[in-house]
């Protein structure tokens, strides 16, 4: 049987009062908005992660207890699989701003019912299947 990679990833639905937290990638990184997170480093647990990364990239500060798993994504790809998982949070402290400039041009607010158009297919797909309360999906890239 032939051998593949596993990543493991984390990301993040930060709300508030209808609206979601995205941040929007610089051209050279796509351009599209996309959520907080990143790859769950060997060393981390999935809110670990979070909690870091949500700081390092959006001045984000979280604690465990503010993180709720809502969603996991299997994303499989030619000889690679992806396991996303997502939490969402509602209480953060810290003050929002775009904290890696080389990969993120802003973090800003925006309402579920007018999401922008270039939000990244990945974020869409588990947006529409967490809305709808569905706790797995698949992708194919």
């Amino acid at each position: 049987m032939a051998k593949f990679r596993v990543t493991l990833k984390a990301r993040l639905i930060l709300e508030d009062r209808g609206r979601i937290l995205l941040l929007k990638q610089t051209k050279p990184n796509g351009g599209n908005y996309s959520l907080i997170g990143g790859t769950i480093e060997q060393q981390e647990y999935a809110a670990e992660t979070l909690i870091r990364e949500s700081y390092e990239e959006a001045g984000v500060e979280l604690t465990r207890a503010d993180l709720t798993l809502v969603h996991t994504l299997h994303k499989r790809y030619k000889r690679a699989h992806r396991i996303v998982l997502y939490f969402r949070a509602h209480h953060y402290e810290g003050q929002i701003r775009s904290r890696e400039r080389d990969k993120f041009e802003n973090v800003a607010w925006h309402p579920y019912d007018a999401l922008p158009p270039n939000l990244t297919p990945t974020v869409r797909h588990v947006l529409q299947e967490y809305r709808r309360g569905r706790i797995y999906s698949e992708m194919e890239k």
